[in-house]
């Protein structure tokens, strides 16, 4: 087995394949070669910062319509992670808008910049630190995380999902119900970051890693 972290320049590729060598004897590389991706078994889609810079990265590096392709197919499994989520879906709100990938219905939206909680007190955005993560489905990536486990975050957009057979968790935060792990078919993608959500973030990739859509 061979997985493979796709490198097109963002996200924390590095910090990602280590957390997968800790929990997988299996070959990990961090890889833009096209028949690297292409022969791989498991494919990590990372991203981080701004989603216009995610996706005009992909295009530079010639990897959209590889990984198109790949989504499109849905012969091996994927994991997308942080603004690798955000970017399977179709449009984010980002720098007046930005198409994405339209692999699953559902928009990227922004946290209020003035939003506030229950009790009126204002909550920071970005997003940043530590929050629960409520299932709201079964999924084999689930397997021995408790339910409203803590996970790490660090966004100031968020997925809003179009179709509840996609969503897989969400987090609240303040008053918004942020759609942060969401699937399709072999593809599965959250928009915390399992490399740095301890004993739960290792345990979702090691899940990844024995998944078998």
């Amino acid at each position: 087995m061979t997985i493979a972290v796709i490198d097109y320049g963002m996200g924390n590729l590095h910090s990602v394949a280590k957390a997968l060598e800790h929990v997988t004897h299996e070959n990990v590389v961090v890889t833009r070669d096209a028949r690297r991706i292409n022969g791989a078994t498991r494919l990590v889609l990372p991203g981080q910062g701004a989603i216009r810079d995610c996706v005009g990265e992909l295009e530079r590096t010639e990897l959209r319509g590889l990984v198109e392709e790949l989504l499109a197919s849905q012969a091996k499994p994927l994991l997308g992670i942080c603004v690798g989520q955000q970017m399977l879906h179709e449009r984010s709100e980002e720098n007046g808008g930005i198409d994405c990938l339209g692999f699953m219905p559902g928009q990227v939206r922004r946290f209020p910049a003035d939003m506030r909680d229950e009790s009126g007190n204002r909550c920071k955005v970005p997003h940043m630190g530590w929050n629960l993560v409520h299932q709201h489905q079964d999924h084999p990536l689930w397997q021995g995380i408790d339910q409203d486990e803590h996970f790490y975050f660090v966004h100031s957009y968020y997925v809003e999902v179009e179709d509840d057979a996609t969503l897989f968790g969400a987090t609240d935060y303040g008053r918004v119900s942020a759609h942060v792990a969401t699937g399709r078919d072999a593809t599965f993608a959250v928009q915390f970051h399992p490399e740095k959500s301890s004993r739960a973030g290792l345990r979702l990739l090691e899940n990844f890693v024995h998944w078998t859509p």
